[in-house]
């Protein structure tokens, strides 16, 4: 599966195929059946080795922490391999929950117990787990769609390639480019996880 995350962050996820991979590997496609049947079990391969580098301690002393630390590092992951990311939504959407494989639920156990042992009660604990993964899949996605188009630009609107835009339309836009380009998207991670862990503390029993 090493190779073929290699060949979607180089050639993207479309260019994946059983054939392609065994090209890579200097293996016939029929040798690779043995361990993924279809392109489908092939993703599904990468999405599990992607997950396992973004380990939740289910036993953390400190939840937050946890939390703050598994974020940042899923941020990570994703600007490391962002031809990966779609894969990160798509794969678990595309079966339900007890058919996923299980590299893919690992993380959602692992964050229910955490919850739990927070004190969370189980209705909590599923709200809390939903919206942390939602967080952090809408946040690559929104970081990753802000790549900047021409890096070694420094007028902003170049930068950000706006300046293709028509002249009369998206006034804000042009006039917002300095703010745009300035997207520091390790600091809106933690803005946004600071709200949730306010949220999901607020949910806690009141202690003592």
């Amino acid at each position: 599966m090493v190779t073929a995350l290699e060949l979607i962050d180089v050639e993207g996820v479309e260019a994946l195929s059983l054939r392609r991979l065994a090209q890579a590997l200097d293996r016939s496609a029929m040798a690779l059946y043995r361990h993924a049947e279809n392109k489908g079990d092939l993703l599904d391969g990468v999405v599990e080795l992607l997950l396992e580098q973004v380990v939740l301690d289910a036993d953390a002393p400190a939840w937050q922490d946890e939390l703050r630390r598994v974020a940042h590092r899923f941020r990570g992951l994703a600007l490391e391999h962002p031809n990966a990311v779609p894969l990160l939504l798509a794969r678990s959407l595309s079966t339900p929950l007890g058919l996923r494989p299980l590299g893919m639920l690992r993380p959602l156990e692992a964050f229910l117990q955490l919850a739990n042992r927070a004190g969370l009660d189980d209705a909590a604990a599923v709200a809390a787990c939903r919206s942390f993964f939602g967080l952090l899949h809408g946040h690559v996605l929104d970081e990753l769609q802000g790549v900047v188009a021409y890096p070694e630009e420094r007028d902003d609107l170049l930068r950000l390639g706006l300046h293709r835009l028509p002249l009369g339309e998206f006034p804000r836009m042009r006039s917002l480019a300095s703010a745009m380009s300035a997207y520091d998207g390790a600091a809106q991670l933690d803005r946004l996880l600071e709200a949730l862990l306010v949220s999901l503390a607020a949910d806690l029993p009141p202690s003592g």
